[in-house]
């Protein structure tokens, strides 16, 4: 049982070593352009955000070379494309990650925000990497939650905005046009009494000119009967 597990680890690690070595001929090939791995962002643009604190302290114990955490290490695998990327997923700004070392079998699982990277954690047991991965994604679901929830009265606070602008120029609109109708009554109020009262005017000449007709008429009448006084009169 010894010789068989041997065995398979020996076919691993051979298996591996066959991978890696493509990889590194492919790597060779095109040196020039950083590996891209993701897609929001992409993780070879992804940099390390430590604690300040923590990178005083870190700086003051050691060296340079003895300084450099999992994050660095993650870091320049991913730029020298020695990682398969496994899992990815994102929430919000936040997001995790499940790497694959070949060489060496080993599992980088990372969490990040926006473009940094925050934690990572290294194991070679599977079950573990998974089981932090899950754990992560997690975590970036709680983490997301007020990012969404922001985006989300982000946009119901835009909407708002532009149905009140909408309702705004429809009132501007609708008061311009009462404005005008207004404008409109009074002028055809005041037309209404001008002809109003030129009727009233019209009215009474009228009313005078047909009694000084009727006076006239009479007096023609009257003049007409003196004048024909003491003639015969006819039948």
């Amino acid at each position: 049982m010894k010789y068989s597990l041997s065995l398979r680890r020996a076919v691993l690690l051979a298996v591996a070593g066959a991978s890696l070595h493509g990889a590194a001929a492919r790597a060779q090939e095109s040196a020039s352009s950083a590996p891209v791995v993701g897609t929001r962002p992409a993780m070879n643009a992804l940099t390390s955000q430590p604690d300040p604190s923590a990178q005083q302290a870190a700086s003051g114990a050691a060296g340079a070379g003895d300084a450099q955490g999992d994050v660095s290490e993650l870091m320049q695998m991913i730029r020298d494309s020695k990682l398969v990327e496994l899992r990815t997923t994102y929430n919000g700004s936040y997001g995790a990650s499940l790497f694959f070392y070949p060489q060496e079998m080993t599992y980088y699982v990372a969490l990040f925000q926006d473009r940094h990277f925050w934690r990572v954690i290294k194991s070679q047991d599977d079950v573990r990497a998974e089981a932090i991965y899950a754990g992560f994604v997690k975590q970036t679901v709680q983490l997301a939650d007020i990012e969404i929830h922001r985006t989300e009265l982000q946009a119901q606070k835009a909407f708002l905005d532009r149905v009140i602008a909408l309702s705004e120029d429809r009132a501007k609109r609708l008061q311009a046009d009462l404005d005008v109708a207004r404008t409109q009554q009074a002028q055809v109020n005041d037309h209404q009494r001008a002809v109003q009262g030129e009727a009233v005017t019209l009215r009474a000449e009228k009313e005078r000119a047909q009694a000084q007709l009727r006076e006239l008429q009479r007096q023609v009448q009257q003049l007409q009967r003196q004048t024909e006084a003491g003639l015969p009169g006819t039948r």
